[in-house]
């Protein structure tokens, strides 16, 4: 059996056996069908057996294809973990750090102050802001894009990170100013157990549960009006009545741009936005300079507006 197959052939694999059909798994690796087919039989060629069992209606693993599958899945998963270490090498060597956000910091000029103060100590490093979905509650540190964030918690795997407190903030609940309780100055989180919530998408896990309250709800489940994974999608969706949704204190601006209005809500706790990295790199001298700089900014009042 040749030994030399290439981490390509496994993706093509893995994603026919993930799919058991070959257009729709060429549609997921943005190959056309015959070029994935291809490349199938040439990997069977390779290691000498059969990996599927195809007839018009319906595709099958083999003996041989489902023996190779988590093997080939481990190969794959080691390949991007690899490829992550090499990026952040990289990123290390030209004096970059990746700064990873899914909402931007903008609380009392935030990032103006840290950045002065990093940049007085690291003048050729460039920073670079990475904007990620709410899909990556991590906003880059899980998959290695970014080496620092700025996330709300909790995180998913949290004893991976540690972080620096930024701001704790109240909790609003953002509704369409048509919305009956928006006639109220405060809300009690008793009154929102009924209404549709917007939801982050699943994979926010912790962090989907904690905006739906869940700890608030004694057991009874959210119902959930639509899935919002980024700050404009979300204010859509409060305009078109889909629901209504908690929101930080220091977020309110993004959303009251006209038609939608913030009321505080009592009954739920807090919410705590830090600038999280990987346990991992606490000994890297950017990650530790950043994390230095917004301790110190965020002590000089940096991340504490007015109310």
């Amino acid at each position: 059996m040749t030994t030399d197959v290439h981490v390509r052939d496994l993706r093509y694999f893995a994603a026919v056996a993930e799919e058991l059909h070959f257009t729709r798994a060429a549609e997921r690796l943005y190959v056309s069908q015959p070029a994935l087919s291809k490349q199938i039989r040439a990997l069977e060629r390779q290691l000498g057996v059969e990996l599927f069992r195809r007839d018009r209606r319906s595709v099958t693993l083999t003996a041989a294809g489902t023996a190779l599958l988590p093997h080939a899945r481990r190969v794959l998963d080691a390949w991007t973990e690899g490829a992550a270490a090499v990026e952040r090498a990289r990123t290390a060597e030209r004096g970059t750090l990746v700064v990873g956000m899914s909402t931007s910091p903008g609380r009392g000029g935030l990032l103006p102050a840290i950045r002065s103060r990093f940049t007085a100590d690291h003048p050729g490093t460039v920073v670079r802001l990475r904007q990620v979905n709410w899909e990556d509650p991590t906003a880059g540190l899980a998959d290695g894009d970014a080496d620092v964030a700025f996330v709300w918690l909790p995180l998913p795997d949290q004893d991976r990170y540690a972080w620096t407190p930024v701001a704790e903030e109240p909790v609003h609940v953002a509704l369409p100013e048509g919305h009956p309780l928006a006639a109220r100055r405060e809300v009690d989180f008793a009154d929102l157990l009924d209404e549709p919530f917007l939801a982050l998408p699943e994979s926010a896990g912790p962090l989907r549960d904690h905006w739906l309250a869940l700890d608030a709800r004694a057991g009874r489940p959210p119902v959930i009006g639509a899935e919002i994974a980024g700050t404009e999608e979300t204010y859509e969706a409060l305009l078109a009545g889909l629901g209504v949704c908690l929101v930080a204190r220091g977020n309110v601006p993004l959303l009251t741009l006209g038609g939608v209005v913030t009321r505080p809500v009592r009954g739920v706790p807090p919410a705590h936005y830090v600038l999280a990295r990987r346990r991992e790199d606490d000994h890297r001298p950017l990650v530790r300079a950043y994390t230095r700089a917004c301790r110190l900014a965020v002590a000089g009042g940096a991340a504490h507006p007015e109310p």
